[in-house]
Order: C-alpha cells, then structure tokens, then sequence
C-alpha cells in the first residue's frame, strides 16, 4: 500500500479567505455608491453617465457570467 503525503493547504487557505475579504469590501463599496447613485445628480445625468454605468454593468454581468456559467460561461 503506498502511504498518502498530506498537502498543505493552509497558504492556499488564506490566499483564498484574502481575496474574498476584498471582493467583501468591494461590493459593500459598489453597494453604497450605487445608492448614492454612482455620485450622478438627477439634473445633472448625461449619455456620459449612462456610458459608464453600462461599461460597470458589462464587466459586473461578465463575473456574474463567470460565476454563474450563464451567458458565454454557460455549459
């Protein structure tokens, strides 16, 4: 019987636990300043606005994608 070495994941662990501790952080950053909505004044929204909201809304819809396997990512 060939004996098993055990793999230490613990670096791995903390990288992992790292990373979501940033995504975290950066959807509760994304969340309040999409209630404060995005920093746009109702007077004051233009196609300039709508364009970067929709460049935000495309890279959001690709990780959700992604995460998701919708879309493209869709088995």
């Amino acid at each position: 019987m060939t004996k098993r070495r055990a793999i230490d994941t613990s670096a791995a662990l903390d990288a992992f636990i790292a990373a979501k501790t940033e995504i975290d952080a950066t959807l509760q950053r994304i969340t309040a300043l999409s209630a404060d909505h995005f920093n746009a004044h109702p007077d004051e929204v233009n196609w300039g606005h709508v364009g970067t909201l929709n460049h935000y809304r495309a890279k959001l819809r690709e990780i959700t994608d992604m995460a998701f396997r919708e879309g493209e990512h869709a088995e």
